[in-house]
């Protein structure tokens, strides 16, 4: 079996926030018995869609990763559709939009792929994720490929079973609801329009919301009290509109990200006692100031 593998590979232009080094090995698997290959040899690697939600340490990764990029079979039978792990969100909600079938009209504005948004249960205009997710087939390091229910799977907010049990998610299973293709789209639209009023366009380097929701609160709301929007440190900055987003439009580093969400936790915590949780996931280790912040950071 051949797999796809770039060794020594810049991932900068890959990553949403425009960040990141060398990495020491990148691999692009098609199949699931491919992943399946890959995790056997490769007990401890990381696995990553489309980046979109992913700060890439400007001084790199030491170390193999897994982009699912190249797993995008769509299937529709009925009103059931099911889409591997590299699916983007946008090509899925048209793909099902002209089959008129409704349900994923939220992931029209999503630049992530179909693993990620079900491994954090992503959402968006009062649609989710679990509304209409039947099954997953996950790679697990203990009992291989499983597949696994909605119930098996634990959804919550941003979260399931995935990220508790470090379980790789590869392909998922919807069922949809029959509706006109123009309904459908109008509601894409009105989710796009939504989506440009309220964050950056991708044309800033951004990676979407920096902190998830406490429980019963905005963290928008929270750093806007503390004066988030004048921030800034390097080539990064708050987003003028809302103060949840950081924008790379200065050449930024990834240390000058985790500098600035510091900052922010830091400064929420000190006024509410409140700490916030990052939405992004990082990818490092060989830079010592950054390893330090996400200790506090991610509590690891």
């Amino acid at each position: 079996m051949s797999i796809i593998s770039e060794k020594n590979f810049d991932i900068r232009k890959l990553t949403s926030f425009k960040t990141g080094g060398i990495i020491k090995e990148v691999f692009y698997p098609e199949s699931i018995e491919e992943c399946e290959n890959i995790f056997k040899n490769h007990p401890s690697i990381k696995v990553f869609g489309n980046l979109s939600n992913t700060l890439v340490s400007s001084d790199g990764y030491d170390g193999a990763i897994v982009l699912t990029a190249k797993m995008t079979d769509i299937s529709i039978n009925g009103n059931t559709v099911t889409a591997g792990a590299g699916v983007k969100g946008p090509k899925l909600a048209q793909t099902v939009c002209e089959s008129g079938l409704s349900g994923l009209e939220f992931m029209i504005g999503f630049p992530g792929s179909v693993g990620g948004e079900v491994y954090m249960n992503a959402s968006a205009n009062s649609q989710a994720v679990s509304d209409t997710f039947v099954s997953a087939l996950c790679y697990s390091k203990t009992k291989g490929i499983i597949r696994l229910s909605k119930d098996e799977m634990r959804f919550g907010y941003r979260s399931s079973v995935c990220q508790s049990e470090d379980l790789i998610v590869l392909q998922a299973e919807f069922e949809l609801t029959p509706k006109s293709k123009d309904e459908i789209k109008a509601q894409m639209d009105s989710n796009l329009q939504f989506r440009k009023n309220h964050q950056p366009s991708l044309a800033l380097p951004n990676c979407g919301s920096i902190f998830k929701n406490p429980q019963g609160n905005s963290a928008g709301r929270l750093l806007d009290s503390i004066g988030a929007k004048t921030l800034s440190c390097g080539g990064v900055r708050i987003w003028e509109n809302h103060a949840n987003f950081i924008v790379n439009d200065n050449c930024g580093t990834s240390l000058d990200i985790l500098s600035l969400m510091f900052d922010l936790y830091s400064k929420v915590k000190e006024k509410y006692d409140i700490e916030l949780e990052p939405e992004i996931i990082f990818l490092g280790g060989k830079n010592e100031k950054e390893n330090e912040l996400c200790k506090i950071l991610y509590k690891k």
